[in-house]
């Protein structure tokens, strides 16, 4: 399951930048440049070698159940020591989205089962990796992102490493929101890259953040940069300070189920080999 990164950069050297399509306004910040995790051993490794989630690394968030979650997505997540919707099998990670009414007595009356973990200790600048296998089919939204651990949205950033809808399941996508710019506005910040493989199979994706720029990218290649060069302070760059990780496959939404929801598609799962962090 593990790979040398010498294959990891030579695995997609030679896949094209995506046209990036209109998203409510987003700027295109697409590039193609390498990226690499440091050499020598990361500040925080899990690779879900155990036989269980590691409460010490990761927290399950079931704050919005009864409410209902935001961007209008359809999903019920379950709490922890929940097999069915989060469990280590194999050496990886697996947050499973099901077709099935919630048992929670929390439930908002959702169709859809699911799972979001948050990291317990929030993390900062330095190289994030992540290998991740994702899951594809209308209506499925896995994640890899990262979100401080107070503040009003989008005031305090968000930052978007991975996302994927499952109506285009050929087309992965980066975005940071910030007060200034974020999907409310139409002006958020984004790249997209096309990857014929990308369900199913194992890839690398990838954060570079730096106090000058945040890199985001796949397999050694990184396709979007925002530099720390707009006026407006705070809201333009609140990426100072530390940010929790989350890891999530959301079901439908506002973008997600923009095509609609196919059920034949379910269980779908999302599987994470390994995360690694290295701080700067």
């Amino acid at each position: 399951m593990r790979t040398m990164l010498a294959t990891l950069l030579a695995a997609t050297a030679t896949a094209a930048l995506a046209q990036d399509p209109p998203m409510l306004g987003a700027s295109n910040h697409a590039v193609d440049v390498a990226v690499a995790p440091p050499a020598g051993a990361p500040t925080f490794a899990d690779e879900f070698a155990g036989k269980r989630i590691d409460p010490a690394h990761w927290r399950f968030d079931t704050s919005r159940n009864r409410d209902g979650w935001y961007n209008n997505e359809a999903q019920y997540y379950a709490p922890a020591n929940t097999p069915a919707n989060a469990r280590i099998a194999d050496g990886a990670l697996v947050i499973e989205a099901r077709r099935e009414k919630p048992k929670g007595s929390d439930s908002g009356g959702q169709d859809y089962t699911s799972a979001r973990i948050v990291s317990t200790k929030p993390m900062g600048y330095g190289f994030y990796d992540i290998r991740a296998k994702l899951p594809c089919g209308r209506g499925i939204w896995p994640a890899l992102w990262m979100l401080p651990p107070d503040g009003k949205w989008p005031d305090e950033g968000e930052i978007d490493i991975l996302e994927l809808v499952g109506y285009e399941p050929d087309l992965v996508h980066a975005t940071l929101h910030t007060g200034a710019f974020n999907h409310a506005k139409g002006t958020q910040r984004r790249g997209s890259r096309r990857m014929a493989d990308v369900c199913g199979q194992w890839h690398n994706y990838q954060l570079d953040w730096t106090p000058q720029a945040i890199t985001i990218g796949v397999d050694g290649r990184g396709y979007m940069r925002v530099a720390n060069d707009q006026p407006g302070g705070r809201a333009a760059w609140p990426f100072d300070r530390p940010f929790n990780l989350i890891l999530n496959v959301a079901v439908g939404g506002g973008w997600g189920g923009k095509m609609g929801i196919d059920d034949s598609k379910f269980p779908q799962s999302m599987q994470v080999d390994y995360v690694r962090y290295w701080r700067r």
